[in-house]
């Protein structure tokens, strides 16, 4: 009887604890963005390009740099010289943000259903912007880390 006191305290204190790490994680730091402020771009000819998009939903969060995400519609084609992103990995999303589906992106790209391609460089550093986009024109954008390798002229 003097221990279930004590056990039934540290049972709720964990509890309580995986909960608020959990919210944390899934609504505490995450920001919808304004349409309007998400500036969409794609590396084209080493410089970046505009994209007119439209229904765009956008989050991010200021906690981590690979936290942005994008769920957008071209309105018109890529533009010629589009450079292609070699090892796209989109990072799951929260799953409030229902639009953004990594898993579903992730096996589209290695199906070749879309193609992805460098949006924006060193975003912050060490982190790359991605766009995927299907023929349709849907799109989506995340952020990773880069490959730090000799040949991107990127070194420690």
């Amino acid at each position: 009887m003097n221990g279930r006191i004590p056990a039934l305290v540290l049972i709720c204190a964990a509890v309580a604890a995986g909960v608020g790490v959990w919210y944390a994680q899934e609504y505490g730091f995450y920001d919808r963005l304004d349409p309007a402020g998400v500036t969409l771009t794609v590396m084209a000819q080493g410089k970046p390009v505009p994209l007119a998009a439209r229904e765009v939903q956008a989050i991010d969060a200021d906690s981590s740099p690979i936290r942005w995400r994008a769920c957008f519609r071209l309105t018109g084609a890529l533009p010629e010289g589009a450079e292609p992103f070699s090892q796209p990995t989109p990072l799951i999303g929260p799953r409030w943000f229902s639009c953004f589906d990594a898993g579903r992106i992730d096996a589209d790209l290695k199906s070749g259903a879309a193609q992805a391609y460098l949006g924006q460089p060193e975003v912050r550093p060490d982190v790359d912007r991605v766009i995927a986009v299907y023929p349709d024109g849907r799109a989506y954008g995340w952020q990773q880390f880069n490959d730090k390798t000799p040949e991107r002229g990127v070194m420690d």
